[in-house]
């Protein structure tokens, strides 16, 4: 495990400390029902017992440390050898402690929501995923053919010059599509928009893979045909 590993970990840990504080801290200041869902206004619609005391504080803190235990110890642990991830170690811990932030940066932003019964943060955090984005694709051409980072079709795991020069394309268009979707967030595009533009720039890059591994399946240039005289079984 790399430095980044142990941020990740870190960050965990301290969610956790934080959310015994924040109990204690806003435990008079809950409503008998304490908001817990929020629609695309920022106005409550779903609410819980104030008394659900793990579901108010703890539930999201306890998703993070166990994504940060699940990415970091069993994924390595469970990934064969030919896909294993400590050949860009850590990258992978980075991308790891990136998700440990994000779930650290919408658990202050729904535990303010809580409290003050509207969730007047939408544009935060839309921002928060568009940035998110962006740094993962600052460091997603250093990914390596594995079962669980980055864009894992069926034809980039099928040829490494095609995962290669997919996570190439990705890595720029991630961090295109990231930056322009922190602006329009910030500018007050609608958080459907936004969410549609998010999703659709992820699946540029899959849609690339397959035209790419098509391309150079008819030019006899995949891996696993430079291997094999073409026509032999």
């Amino acid at each position: 495990m790399t430095r980044w590993g142990y941020a990740a970990i870190a960050v965990a840990v301290v969610l956790l400390v934080a959310a015994a504080f924040t109990q204690v801290a806003l435990a008079d200041k809950l409503p008998d029902k304490v908001p817990t869902h929020f629609n695309l206004r920022g106005e409550a619609d779903g609410w819980t017992d104030k008394d659900q005391v793990f579901v108010i504080f703890y539930l999201m803190p306890t998703i993070t440390a166990g994504l940060v235990a699940l990415g970091l110890f069993v994924l390595p642990w469970v990934s064969p050898a030919n896909f294993a991830v400590e050949s860009f170690r850590r990258t992978y811990d980075y991308v790891f402690f990136l998700v440990a932030v994000l779930f650290a940066f919408l658990y202050a932003l729904i535990e303010t929501a809580q409290v003050t019964g509207t969730f007047a943060f939408d544009r935060w955090m839309i921002a928060g995923f568009f940035l998110f984005f962006a740094l993962i694709g600052n460091v997603l051409g250093k990914v390596k053919s594995n079962f669980w980072l980055g864009v894992r079709t069926p034809w980039t795991l099928a040829d490494p010059q095609v995962w290669e020069r997919t996570h190439r394309v990705a890595a720029w268009w991630f961090v295109v599509v990231g930056l322009v979707g922190v602006i329009a967030a910030a500018a007050g595009l609608h958080p459907v928009a936004c969410f549609v533009f998010l999703i659709g720039g992820a699946l540029v890059p899959v849609f690339y893979s397959l035209v790419l591994y098509k391309r150079l399946q008819r030019e006899g240039k995949l891996e696993v045909q430079r291997q094999r005289p073409v026509g032999q079984e």
